[in-house]
């Protein structure tokens, strides 16, 4: 790694050096501390500069106090381009401007001295200036995801964030004026100390790297403090060097704006939803190369193989905007692409309840590889793979009793016969029609518990197999698991099981569930079939059904446990997944 120094600096060598040229350059995220990471940064900085809360006499002028690092090189226009840190960096200054207006307040030499040093920090300054231009920041951002950056310019050069700017940027600079305020309420004239002190004492790990790569190598195995760096983070500045050296910077800036926004709106997950992004990709690429293994190595391991050669190509951010299109027309239900075959959306809703999250790899595998040019796929033939997809996961799930780790390996082999272009059969993992292990069995002694997400998934899959059920209900749709048969029912069952039994549940909105859950079946009809008042009707169309009933008696959820089991054996076997 060349010409790579490291310097502990205090806040104000090195905000005040005369050389200090600060740039957050376009390919960084945006702005994103909130009241969490100030407030700890706040709490950090009075612990430290005035230990045990109430005598700022208490304190070493030797004292240091360690801020986090700061990882930049020095780009061709002489700037400090920051790889690791802005947030840290941008936050001080936010601090200390919130200070400099605080001690403008005061008269006493302290605070004007102390006040003429955060100038020098924040501004180009010189000694001899009589009158101090406040629009010289030596912090600039090209961030073209950041629209709140005039903000931190604003508050910088006049001081001022008033209630309606809504900024993050301008919820922190409140943040700290308030908190300086309240400070100052218990004791007077402490804040001329944090601040020096702050400057003086505390300190930052600056680590200036030779070149672009070398930063960038750096900020691959680095956190930002409270914010951990995100293996897209990574991916973006590699793919950001990329397109910056065949001259499409400002293309890829704004493809990825969009990819981020798309993509954060359109996938489910508790995660970074970019992170979940290429997730999805790297599974395709895993079955291209023929990866079998079901023991699955991280992002950042899987695409810093040969020096982030994937990222070093066109087709990789094209294959990603392609993929996320996709999911959009997936999460909103596009009936126009799905056309052909509503049983394709029908699916679709069914795999949205899938007991673990294999399913979305699964089909982005199937749809990297068989799209045509314009992103369609062969509706019919898709729709075969996702039965498909429904019957051996859920199926396998009953089986087994098993969670994302055991389907592994039959979904990676499978992955690899896509790519390959041969049928999906799951030949290794065939259900048994006969013997201890038979496929029937198996779902008449597995316990369908609310607590299980296979018991929602086979329900959901049993209302989407109901002929009346024309409207398929978004994917936003909430849903609760009904007990036909109330559980606290005047009547008691033979068998106590049956209360638990698959064909005693139903999916229910919410908000009819939690008006009938005290009633026994007759007083429940006219909540589902939306007689009352107080609730819309039930979109499922099988409970509408059962609401033409008189009653529904222990014989009906032994039935309906039947014919639900059987009726998804013949799905099993429909889909040629039987021995």
């Amino acid at each position: 790694m060349s010409s790579l120094s490291c310097e502990d600096r205090s806040v104000y060598t090195l905000f005040s050096d005369v050389k200090t040229n600060i740039l957050i350059p376009d390919y960084q995220r945006p702005y994103a501390w909130g009241d969490d990471e100030c407030g700890t940064l706040w709490d950090d900085i009075i612990n430290f500069t005035i230990p045990g809360g109430n005598n700022k006499d208490n304190f070493s002028d030797n004292d240091e106090y360690f801020l986090g690092p700061i990882v930049f090189f020095y780009n061709d226009d002489g700037q400090q381009e920051i790889i690791d840190g802005q947030q840290r960096l941008t936050t001080l200054m936010l601090l200390l401007r919130a200070f400099h207006v605080k001690l403008g307040k005061k008269e006493d030499t302290s605070s004007r001295k102390i006040r003429e040093q955060i100038e020098y920090c924040l501004w180009k300054v010189k000694k001899t200036d009589e009158n101090i231009n406040t629009a010289r920041l030596k912090i600039h951002s090209n961030v073209a995801t950041d629209d709140e950056w005039e903000d931190f310019v604003r508050i910088l050069t006049t001081g001022y964030a008033d209630s309606s700017m809504n900024s993050q940027y301008a919820k922190n600079y409140r943040f700290f004026q308030q908190r300086i305020d309240d400070y100052e309420k218990e004791y007077a004239g402490y804040s001329a100390d944090v601040s020096e002190r702050l400057m003086d004492n505390c300190f930052l790990l600056q680590i200036r790297a030779g070149n672009q790569d070398a930063a960038l190598r750096i900020f691959s195995t680095l956190n930002d403090r409270g914010l951990p760096l995100s293996d897209s983070d990574i991916f973006k500045a590699q793919l950001y060097k990329f397109y910056s050296g065949i001259g499409k910077k400002e293309d890829f800036i704004k493809r990825w704006k969009n990819l981020e926004e798309k993509t954060k709106k359109y996938f489910k997950t508790s995660g970074n939803p970019m992170d979940e992004l290429f997730a999805r990709y790297m599974y395709f690429q895993r079955a291209k190369r023929g990866t079998k293994l079901s023991t699955t190595e991280g992002l950042r391991k899987f695409y810093e193989k040969g020096d982030y050669e994937l990222f070093q190509t066109e087709e990789t951010l094209k294959n990603l905007e392609d993929l996320v299109s996709f999911w959009e027309k997936v999460a909103t239900q596009d009936e126009e692409y799905f056309s052909s075959n509503d049983r394709v959306l029908r699916n679709l809703f069914v795999l949205n309840y899938a007991p673990n999250s294999m399913w979305y790899y699964f089909v982005s595998v199937y749809f990297l590889q068989n799209r045509d040019d314009k992103n369609n796929l062969d509706n019919e033939r898709f729709n075969q793979f996702l039965d498909k997809c429904i019957a051996f996961i859920w199926g396998f799930t009953v089986v087994r009793s098993v969670g994302v780790n055991m389907l592994r390996t039959p979904i990676y082999a499978e992955m690899i016969n896509i790519v390959e272009n041969e049928p999906v059969t799951f030949s290794s993992y065939l259900f048994e029609q006969s013997g201890d292990q038979n496929i029937r069995s198996a779902f008449e002694r597995f316990e369908f518990t609310n607590n299980r997400p296979i018991t929602k998934a086979m329900l959901a899959w049993w209302a989407m197999r109901n002929q009346s059920q024309e409207k398929i209900p978004s994917l936003d749709t909430k849903f609760d698991i009904e007990h036909i048969f109330a559980k606290n029912s005047s009547v008691q069952l033979e068998k106590d099981e049956n209360l638990e039994a698959l064909g005693n549940k139903s999916l229910l909105e919410p908000k009819i569930n939690h008006k009938v859950t005290n009633f026994e079946f007759p007083k429940k009809k006219p909540f589902y079939k939306g007689e009352n008042r107080k609730c819309p009707k039930t979109v499922i169309e099988d409970l509408l059904d059962l609401a033409k009933k008189d009653d529904f008696l222990e014989k009906d959820i032994e039935e309906r446990t039947r014919e639900m089991i059987s009726s998804f054996i013949q799905y099993i076997a429909d889909n040629r997944l039987l021995k």
